[in-house]
């Protein structure tokens, strides 16, 4: 299957800006079930200065700075990604989770070496008591660990609602909690919180979702818009993708663009200026079969 992604954000400044710098974080990764065909990234005002290279995560990210007065600024990102559908793993079959766990504890196992760092903080989640209590009803002793994950995430997706306006890229976690509503952004934090707080490696996943339903079922939630969802670390089998937003395992319909420890690694656009005041952002993304 192949899709077209386009992924504009644009920023209207009330008082001109006269020197800004950015990082943008939007063309899509190549993995193995998805390979980027072709990628376009427009910029008007045309930057002064413009680089791009691969950041920790190996995520591609442009930097560019613009250098003369503007008081309106576009980014556009046009991507073309092929996509495979891939075999499901079977969540049964996962080793019982506690086990999994004790593979990160000290002294940590050589085969978990890798993904040990997303077994810790990360500026916007924190381990809790709280996370891990309410993690545990999904974790009794012997089970595995994919099938506590897709009911931890399943919980998730029931216990809280999808709401554009009550929570901002700021509201911290215990508030998510407390409100129980709240984006994307906030179920996934909310899930790798949960599993980070039972000593088990998460991490923060952006990207998007095909945009439409087709054969009469309604759109994804989070559809046309930068989505979020989290994976965690399954030895033997890797990073294992849940959405809990939808309830559901990414499949064909989620195009991964970005990922690392929370929101703030993979942000798809963010960036320091002069001037500006307050401004109105809008982003709109289409993803479209072709």
């Amino acid at each position: 299957m192949n899709c077209e992604i386009v992924h504009r954000t644009s920023y209207k400044y009330r008082v001109p800006v006269t020197v800004s710098q950015h990082a943008a974080r939007v063309e899509p990764r190549t993995l193995a079930n998805q390979t980027l065909e072709d990628f376009s990234l427009h910029i008007d005002p045309p930057p002064a200065l413009r680089k791009s290279r691969v950041d920790y995560f190996g995520n591609r990210v442009c930097f560019f700075a613009i250098q003369e007065v503007h008081s309106q600024l576009e980014i556009v990102a046009r991507s073309r990604v092929s996509i495979v559908a891939a075999t499901p793993p079977a969540l049964s079959l996962s080793p019982i989770w506690n086990k999994v766990a004790k593979l990160f504890s000290d002294p940590v196992s050589p085969e978990v070496v890798e993904p040990y760092e997303f077994v810790f903080d990360s500026p916007f989640i924190r381990a809790a008591p709280a996370l891990a209590d309410y993690a545990r009803e999904s974790f009794d002793a012997d089970t595995p660990l994919l099938e506590a994950v897709l009911d931890l995430s399943g919980r998730v997706h029931a216990d809280f609602t999808y709401d554009k306006v009550a929570t901002t890229v700021a509201t911290p976690l215990e508030e998510f909690m407390e409100k129980r509503r709240g984006v994307c952004q906030d179920f996934a934090h909310l899930a790798i919180g949960c599993l980070r707080s039972l000593g088990l490696a998460a991490r923060y996943v952006s990207g998007y979702l095909r945009t439409g339903s087709g054969e009469g079922r309604p759109a994804l939630t989070g559809a046309d818009a930068s989505h979020a969802w989290f994976s965690v670390y399954c030895p033997d089998l890797g990073w294992i993708d849940f959405d809990p937003t939808n309830n559901l395992m990414p499949g064909t319909k989620h195009i991964t663009l970005a990922y690392g420890r929370d929101f703030g690694d993979v942000s798809p656009v963010r960036g320091i200026l002069t001037g500006g005041g307050k401004h109105v952002v809008h982003v709109g993304v289409a993803v479209n079969v072709v």
